[in-house]
Protein backbone atom coordinates (compact mmCIF):
# COMPACT_ATOMS: atom_id res chain seq x y z
CA UNK A 1 0.00 0.00 0.00
CA UNK A 2 1.85 3.04 -1.18
CA UNK A 3 2.30 6.67 0.96
CA UNK A 4 -1.08 8.19 -0.38
CA UNK A 5 -3.31 5.50 0.83
CA UNK A 6 -2.31 5.36 4.28
CA UNK A 7 -2.61 9.43 3.50
CA UNK A 8 -5.96 8.83 2.84
CA UNK A 9 -6.48 7.03 5.90
CA UNK A 10 -6.52 10.33 7.63
CA UNK A 11 -7.91 12.89 4.51
CA UNK A 12 -10.53 11.15 3.30
CA UNK A 13 -11.76 9.30 7.02
CA UNK A 14 -15.30 9.81 7.52
CA UNK A 15 -15.11 11.47 11.84
CA UNK A 16 -17.31 10.59 14.04
CA UNK A 17 -18.19 13.45 16.44
CA UNK A 18 -20.43 13.94 19.36
CA UNK A 19 -22.90 17.01 20.31
CA UNK A 20 -24.59 16.20 23.34
CA UNK A 21 -25.39 12.33 23.44
CA UNK A 22 -25.87 12.21 19.40
CA UNK A 23 -23.50 10.78 17.32
CA UNK A 24 -23.12 12.04 13.88
CA UNK A 25 -21.23 8.91 11.71
CA UNK A 26 -20.94 8.17 7.92
CA UNK A 27 -20.39 4.37 6.90
CA UNK A 28 -19.09 2.96 3.62
CA UNK A 29 -22.71 1.27 2.74
CA UNK A 30 -24.94 4.27 4.48
CA UNK A 31 -25.70 2.93 7.83
CA UNK A 32 -26.06 4.58 10.66
CA UNK A 33 -28.04 2.63 13.36
CA UNK A 34 -28.47 -0.77 14.67
CA UNK A 35 -30.90 -3.16 16.26
CA UNK A 36 -31.66 -2.11 20.69
CA UNK A 37 -33.61 -5.04 20.86
CA UNK A 38 -33.08 -7.79 23.05
CA UNK A 39 -29.93 -9.87 23.23
CA UNK A 40 -30.88 -13.05 21.33
CA UNK A 41 -33.39 -10.78 19.42
CA UNK A 42 -30.47 -8.68 18.29
CA UNK A 43 -28.45 -11.95 16.93
CA UNK A 44 -31.70 -13.12 15.12
CA UNK A 45 -32.07 -9.90 13.59
CA UNK A 46 -28.76 -9.72 12.08
CA UNK A 47 -28.90 -13.61 11.01
CA UNK A 48 -32.46 -12.47 8.94
CA UNK A 49 -30.30 -9.16 7.74
CA UNK A 50 -27.33 -11.18 7.18
CA UNK A 51 -25.38 -7.84 7.64
CA UNK A 52 -23.96 -6.43 10.48
CA UNK A 53 -22.12 -2.98 10.96
CA UNK A 54 -18.45 -2.48 12.68
CA UNK A 55 -17.32 0.45 14.22
CA UNK A 56 -13.32 0.99 12.59
CA UNK A 57 -10.91 3.57 13.65
CA UNK A 58 -8.96 3.48 10.05
CA UNK A 59 -5.73 1.72 12.03
CA UNK A 60 -4.33 -0.17 9.50
CA UNK A 61 -3.50 -3.19 9.48
CA UNK A 62 -6.11 -3.47 12.35
CA UNK A 63 -9.47 -2.34 10.19
CA UNK A 64 -9.47 0.60 7.27
CA UNK A 65 -10.77 1.57 4.17
CA UNK A 66 -8.36 0.72 1.25
CA UNK A 67 -9.33 2.00 -2.63
CA UNK A 68 -13.12 2.38 -1.02
CA UNK A 69 -13.30 -0.93 0.57
CA UNK A 70 -13.06 -1.85 4.38
CA UNK A 71 -9.99 -4.07 5.18
CA UNK A 72 -7.51 -5.51 7.99
CA UNK A 73 -7.05 -8.07 10.17
CA UNK A 74 -10.08 -8.04 12.36
CA UNK A 75 -11.83 -7.28 9.32
CA UNK A 76 -11.42 -10.32 7.75
CA UNK A 77 -11.74 -12.22 11.11
CA UNK A 78 -14.72 -11.03 11.12
CA UNK A 79 -15.97 -11.90 7.92
CA UNK A 80 -14.67 -15.24 8.76
CA UNK A 81 -16.48 -15.70 12.28
CA UNK A 82 -19.84 -13.71 11.47
CA UNK A 83 -19.99 -16.08 8.41
CA UNK A 84 -20.22 -18.84 9.94
CA UNK A 85 -22.78 -17.38 12.42
CA UNK A 86 -24.94 -16.75 9.01
CA UNK A 87 -23.98 -13.08 8.73
CA UNK A 88 -22.47 -12.58 5.65
CA UNK A 89 -22.29 -8.90 5.24
CA UNK A 90 -19.80 -6.52 7.34
CA UNK A 91 -19.97 -3.56 6.77
CA UNK A 92 -18.40 -0.63 8.42
CA UNK A 93 -18.63 2.85 10.65
CA UNK A 94 -15.96 4.88 10.57
CA UNK A 95 -14.79 6.72 13.40
CA UNK A 96 -12.10 8.54 15.90
CA UNK A 97 -10.85 5.76 18.08
CA UNK A 98 -11.87 7.70 21.24
CA UNK A 99 -15.56 7.51 19.52
CA UNK A 100 -15.53 3.73 19.09
CA UNK A 101 -16.81 2.35 22.56
CA UNK A 102 -19.33 5.66 22.91
CA UNK A 103 -20.49 5.06 19.23
CA UNK A 104 -21.17 1.05 20.38
CA UNK A 105 -23.11 2.39 23.62
CA UNK A 106 -25.41 5.01 21.14
CA UNK A 107 -26.56 1.80 18.56
CA UNK A 108 -24.22 3.74 16.16
CA UNK A 109 -22.90 -0.56 14.87
CA UNK A 110 -23.18 -3.47 16.53
CA UNK A 111 -19.40 -4.07 17.37
CA UNK A 112 -15.97 -2.99 17.59
CA UNK A 113 -13.64 -4.01 14.57
CA UNK A 114 -10.56 -2.19 16.02
CA UNK A 115 -8.44 -4.65 18.00
CA UNK A 116 -8.78 -2.68 20.58
CA UNK A 117 -6.72 -3.35 23.70
CA UNK A 118 -8.35 -5.28 26.79
CA UNK A 119 -8.08 -2.44 29.68
CA UNK A 120 -10.37 -2.43 33.25
CA UNK A 121 -11.71 0.86 32.31
CA UNK A 122 -13.37 0.36 29.37
CA UNK A 123 -14.42 -3.16 30.44
CA UNK A 124 -16.86 -0.75 32.63
CA UNK A 125 -18.12 0.67 29.60
CA UNK A 126 -18.44 -2.47 27.10
CA UNK A 127 -17.99 -6.07 27.17
CA UNK A 128 -14.79 -7.60 25.27
CA UNK A 129 -14.93 -10.93 23.36
CA UNK A 130 -11.50 -13.10 23.94
CA UNK A 131 -7.90 -12.10 22.53
CA UNK A 132 -7.43 -11.88 19.05
CA UNK A 133 -3.87 -10.44 19.17
CA UNK A 134 -1.24 -10.04 21.57
CA UNK A 135 0.14 -6.53 22.04
CA UNK A 136 3.51 -5.08 22.03
CA UNK A 137 4.38 -1.38 21.83
CA UNK A 138 7.40 0.05 19.63
CA UNK A 139 8.11 4.20 18.88
CA UNK A 140 8.10 5.74 15.39
CA UNK A 141 11.42 7.69 15.48
CA UNK A 142 13.53 9.95 12.92
CA UNK A 143 15.54 8.10 10.99
CA UNK A 144 18.46 6.83 12.46
CA UNK A 145 16.90 7.40 16.26
CA UNK A 146 19.31 10.12 16.81
CA UNK A 147 18.01 10.08 20.83
CA UNK A 148 18.31 6.64 21.31
CA UNK A 149 15.10 5.38 22.25
CA UNK A 150 13.88 1.86 23.10
CA UNK A 151 10.85 2.39 25.38
CA UNK A 152 8.52 4.49 27.34
CA UNK A 153 10.73 5.19 30.08
CA UNK A 154 13.45 6.36 27.48
CA UNK A 155 10.97 8.87 26.36
CA UNK A 156 10.22 10.05 29.93
CA UNK A 157 14.52 10.28 30.25
CA UNK A 158 14.69 11.82 27.37
CA UNK A 159 12.48 14.99 27.87
CA UNK A 160 11.41 14.42 24.13
CA UNK A 161 7.67 15.24 22.57
CA UNK A 162 5.73 13.00 22.65
CA UNK A 163 2.31 11.85 20.38
CA UNK A 164 0.01 9.00 21.21
CA UNK A 165 -2.77 8.43 19.89
CA UNK A 166 -7.03 9.90 21.10
CA UNK A 167 -7.83 6.43 23.24
CA UNK A 168 -5.01 4.26 22.71
CA UNK A 169 -3.31 2.57 25.45
CA UNK A 170 0.06 4.29 24.37
CA UNK A 171 -2.01 7.57 26.02
CA UNK A 172 -2.56 5.81 29.11
CA UNK A 173 1.05 4.73 29.41
CA UNK A 174 1.96 8.39 28.78
CA UNK A 175 -0.08 9.37 31.65
CA UNK A 176 0.87 6.89 33.77
CA UNK A 177 4.53 7.78 33.22
CA UNK A 178 3.81 11.74 33.82
CA UNK A 179 4.29 12.05 29.90
CA UNK A 180 2.43 15.55 28.31
CA UNK A 181 1.53 13.99 24.87
CA UNK A 182 0.39 15.39 21.95
CA UNK A 183 -2.96 13.75 21.28
CA UNK A 184 -3.71 12.56 17.19
CA UNK A 185 -6.42 11.45 15.69
CA UNK A 186 -4.96 8.92 13.49
CA UNK A 187 -1.55 6.85 12.99
CA UNK A 188 -1.21 8.80 9.81
CA UNK A 189 -1.29 11.64 12.20
CA UNK A 190 1.37 10.34 14.50
CA UNK A 191 4.02 10.01 11.55
CA UNK A 192 2.90 13.43 10.54
CA UNK A 193 4.01 14.98 13.46
CA UNK A 194 6.96 13.02 13.52
CA UNK A 195 8.26 13.90 10.01
CA UNK A 196 6.85 17.56 10.52
CA UNK A 197 8.61 18.22 13.86
CA UNK A 198 5.62 18.86 15.99
CA UNK A 199 6.90 15.61 17.93
CA UNK A 200 9.98 13.88 18.62
CA UNK A 201 8.33 10.52 19.08
CA UNK A 202 5.32 8.73 18.26
CA UNK A 203 4.11 5.49 20.21
CA UNK A 204 1.26 2.78 18.84
CA UNK A 205 1.27 -0.86 19.23
CA UNK A 206 4.66 -2.52 17.24
CA UNK A 207 2.26 -4.06 14.52
CA UNK A 208 0.57 -0.84 12.95
CA UNK A 209 4.03 1.12 13.07
CA UNK A 210 5.87 -1.77 11.29
CA UNK A 211 2.78 -1.53 8.87
CA UNK A 212 2.91 1.91 8.42
CA UNK A 213 7.00 2.25 8.00
CA UNK A 214 6.96 -0.71 5.40
CA UNK A 215 4.23 1.08 3.13
CA UNK A 216 6.04 4.20 3.42
CA UNK A 217 9.32 3.22 2.57
CA UNK A 218 10.56 7.21 1.64
CA UNK A 219 9.44 8.43 5.11
CA UNK A 220 12.22 9.81 6.93
CA UNK A 221 11.47 7.72 9.99
CA UNK A 222 12.42 4.40 11.86
CA UNK A 223 10.82 2.07 14.17
CA UNK A 224 12.49 0.76 17.14
CA UNK A 225 12.33 -3.06 18.39
CA UNK A 226 8.85 -3.71 19.95
CA UNK A 227 8.74 -3.73 23.54
CA UNK A 228 6.19 -4.58 26.84
CA UNK A 229 5.78 -1.18 28.34
CA UNK A 230 6.54 -1.59 32.51
CA UNK A 231 4.33 1.14 34.50
CA UNK A 232 5.62 0.96 38.45
CA UNK A 233 7.88 -2.01 37.76
CA UNK A 234 5.02 -3.90 36.41
CA UNK A 235 5.35 -5.45 32.66
CA UNK A 236 1.95 -3.93 31.10
CA UNK A 237 1.10 -7.40 29.00
CA UNK A 238 -1.71 -6.26 26.50
CA UNK A 239 -4.51 -7.76 24.81
CA UNK A 240 -6.61 -6.89 21.98
CA UNK A 241 -10.53 -8.29 21.19
CA UNK A 242 -13.78 -7.18 19.25
CA UNK A 243 -15.95 -4.78 21.72
CA UNK A 244 -19.61 -6.07 22.38
CA UNK A 245 -22.62 -3.96 24.13
CA UNK A 246 -22.92 -5.12 27.18
CA UNK A 247 -26.26 -6.71 26.97
CA UNK A 248 -25.31 -8.39 24.34
CA UNK A 249 -24.31 -11.64 25.43
CA UNK A 250 -25.34 -14.43 23.18
CA UNK A 251 -23.89 -12.71 19.79
CA UNK A 252 -20.57 -12.43 22.21
CA UNK A 253 -21.07 -16.42 23.30
CA UNK A 254 -21.45 -17.16 19.70
CA UNK A 255 -18.22 -14.83 18.71
CA UNK A 256 -16.23 -16.24 20.79
CA UNK A 257 -16.95 -19.97 20.40
CA UNK A 258 -16.09 -19.95 16.59
CA UNK A 259 -12.79 -17.46 17.45
CA UNK A 260 -11.59 -20.05 19.61
CA UNK A 261 -11.72 -22.66 16.60
CA UNK A 262 -9.49 -20.20 14.73
CA UNK A 263 -6.78 -18.97 18.17
CA UNK A 264 -6.64 -23.04 18.51
CA UNK A 265 -5.48 -23.32 15.45
CA UNK A 266 -2.19 -21.55 14.35
CA UNK A 267 -1.71 -22.42 10.27
CA UNK A 268 -6.11 -21.41 10.67
CA UNK A 269 -5.27 -17.78 12.40
CA UNK A 270 -2.47 -17.02 10.29
CA UNK A 271 -4.27 -17.92 7.20
CA UNK A 272 -6.89 -15.22 8.23
CA UNK A 273 -4.56 -12.31 9.52
CA UNK A 274 -1.15 -13.12 7.63
CA UNK A 275 -1.79 -11.08 4.65
CA UNK A 276 -1.56 -8.10 6.56
CA UNK A 277 1.92 -8.57 8.31
CA UNK A 278 0.41 -10.40 11.90
CA UNK A 279 2.70 -13.68 12.56
CA UNK A 280 2.51 -16.10 15.17
CA UNK A 281 4.16 -13.14 17.84
CA UNK A 282 0.65 -11.94 17.64
CA UNK A 283 -1.39 -15.17 18.53
CA UNK A 284 -3.10 -14.92 21.76
CA UNK A 285 -1.61 -16.67 24.94
CA UNK A 286 -4.30 -19.24 25.82
CA UNK A 287 -3.46 -18.20 29.43
CA UNK A 288 -4.15 -14.84 29.29
CA UNK A 289 -8.33 -14.11 29.71
CA UNK A 290 -10.63 -11.52 28.99
CA UNK A 291 -11.55 -11.72 32.85
CA UNK A 292 -7.66 -11.29 33.85
CA UNK A 293 -7.19 -8.45 31.16
CA UNK A 294 -10.61 -6.83 32.62
CA UNK A 295 -9.70 -6.69 36.13
CA UNK A 296 -5.88 -5.46 35.68
CA UNK A 297 -4.36 -8.72 36.19
CA UNK A 298 -2.70 -9.95 33.90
Amino acid sequence: MARSVLHNLSTTKIVATFAGATLAAATLVGCTSTDTGSSEDHLQSLRDKGTIAVGFAGEAPYSFEENGQLTGATVALHREIFGKLGIETVEGVNADFGALIPGLQANRFDVVSAGMSILPQRCEQAAFGDPEFNYTTALMVPTGNPARLSDMQSVVDSGLRLATMTGAIESDYADSLGIASTQVATPQDGMDAVTSGRADVFALTAISLNWMKANNPAAPVDVTESFVAEIDGKPQVGAGATVFRTDDTELLAAYNEELAKITSDPAKYLSIVGEFGFTAEELPDPALTTAQLCKGDA
